[in-house]
């Protein structure tokens, strides 16, 4: 039987890890075996650097925490080694840096995910890693306003152009 401190402890990672699932809008857990500690420093790495949180953790835990974040249909999934990773802001960066490695490294399987509180596929998340990043979505969707904003300018400034050399060949004629 686990001593009180103990159960106090795992009690507090469950509270912080569903407090963690409910604050984020996106989060995947993945099967971590088979890579090695310079892999997995990289990973973290990257992870980190994209705003994504990632923790390995007990299957228990987990789905103690996703339970309480009101999240269910990952028990068939929460077995073996698992991590888990989530992101408060970037809906894709998760998905797209752990289906890469994934996809690298033959024993790392993604196992299960979550968008917004809902649980969904491999194959859900396999789509979300194809989407480009916030930031070029951000700047495809600026170049779409820009564009017709840009060819009216062109248009008037060969209005202006135009009509600027007209009265300077009449001056010339006369």
């Amino acid at each position: 039987m686990p001593s009180q401190k103990v159960l106090e402890q795992k009690q507090q990672i469950v509270a912080d890890l569903a407090d963690r699932i409910q604050n984020s809008v996106a989060g995947v857990i993945v099967d971590y075996k088979g890579i090695t500690v310079e892999d997995d420093t990289k990973l973290r790495k990257e992870l980190r650097e994209n705003g994504v949180k990632y923790t390995v953790i007990k299957n228990t835990l987990i789905k103690r925490a996703a339970d309480k974040a009101g999240l269910s249909g990952m028990d068939d999934v929460l077995n073996g080694t698992s991590a888990i990773a989530t992101s408060a802001e970037d809906y894709v960066a998760a998905a797209r840096i752990l289906q890469k490695f994934a996809d690298t490294h033959e024993h790392f399987t993604v196992k299960t995910g979550y968008l917004d509180n809902e649980v969904i596929t491999v194959e859900k998340i396999k789509s979300l890693a194809k989407l480009p990043s916030r930031e070029v979505l951000l700047a495809n969707v600026l170049g779409a306003f820009q564009a017709p904003i840009a060819s009216f300018a062109r248009a008037v400034q060969a209005i202006v152009d135009k009509s600027g050399e007209a009265p300077a060949e009449e001056a010339a004629a006369e």
